[in-house]
């Protein structure tokens, strides 16, 4: 019998979209969960079933954020400011005492600084360095007991790097430590990866293009600049909360369950220019 009549012979694999893409009982962790690109994959993941923990540097938005998300499912807020120490111990502490498993685990906060070439400061530098990168690095490290002790071959454990189009196309402005930490978190991805797919957890990096996010607004919220964004965008518009929700659902997915050490460009075909 050919390999091909013996596939067939097979029972049929499950390719209903509830079993490719359910998330139902999953628990996830996104950071920067309080508003933008974040909110929109927390409110993504809580309308598909999953229990989402959200942090953010500002309690108070934090936790209106969750008490908004939880009109939809569940989700519960424990700020933190996962750039410090102190910070992401008591980040780690809190959510280990709640769960001994963790299914999804979303490294979205970050921070962005610009000044011109020859004026930028070094707390430019080292301020977005440690958001964008150090932080999301030690909360997977601090997390692998958690993210290891549900996953399985079948079923892995998943964790995703929102980077961002500026880490693959130089940016029109001067957001030099931003770009770079970008590009770093896209390899991050990639190296972590490699190491951790033997105990069947994937490492991917969504890299978004422009969405309405207060990171964004300086341009988004003027009329003129607005335009010039949707106008050189090949799909002409921002990033919608559907578009960076479904490729964070996808990936932590069955969908996606063969799909590790990538970036994926959320960004409308900004990159292809």
């Amino acid at each position: 019998m050919s390999s091909s009549n013996t596939y067939r012979a097979a029972a049929p694999p499950a390719l209903d979209l509830s079993s490719l893409f359910g998330l139902n009982g999953k628990v996830a962790i996104v950071t920067g969960g309080s508003r933008g690109i974040g909110y929109m994959i927390a409110a993504g993941l809580v309308a598909n079933g999953v229990k989402v923990y959200i942090t953010a540097r500002k309690a108070e938005a934090c936790d209106a954020a969750a008490v908004e998300l939880s009109e939809h499912g569940e989700c519960i807020s424990i700020p933190a400011d996962l750039s410090t120490a102190d910070g992401l111990a008591g980040f780690v502490g809190a959510v280990t005492a709640r769960e001994d498993q963790i299914d999804i685990l979303v490294n979205n906060a970050g921070a962005a600084w610009g000044a011109p070439l020859g004026e930028f400061p070094e707390i430019g530098f080292d301020k977005v360095m440690d958001i964008n990168v150090k932080a999301p690095f030690m909360l997977t490290q601090a997390l692998l007991p958690q993210l290891r002790a549900g996953a399985t071959a079948e079923d892995p454990a998943r964790v995703v790097m929102i980077g961002s189009i500026d880490g693959i196309r130089v940016p029109i402005g001067d957001n030099y430590s931003y770009s770079a930490s970008k590009a770093g978190i896209h390899m991050l991805a990639r190296h972590l990866a490699a190491h951790l797919v033997q105990d069947h957890v994937l490492v991917n990096s969504v890299a978004p293009g422009p969405f309405p996010s207060k990171m964004m607004a300086y341009m988004l919220e003027d009329d003129e600049n607005r335009e010039m964004v949707i106008e050189t965008n090949p799909r002409k518009r921002v990033g919608t909360p559907e578009d960076i929700a479904g490729a964070v659902i996808f990936l932590a997915s069955r969908a996606g369950a063969y799909t590790t050490g990538t970036v994926i460009p959320v960004d409308g075909g900004v990159s292809t220019l």
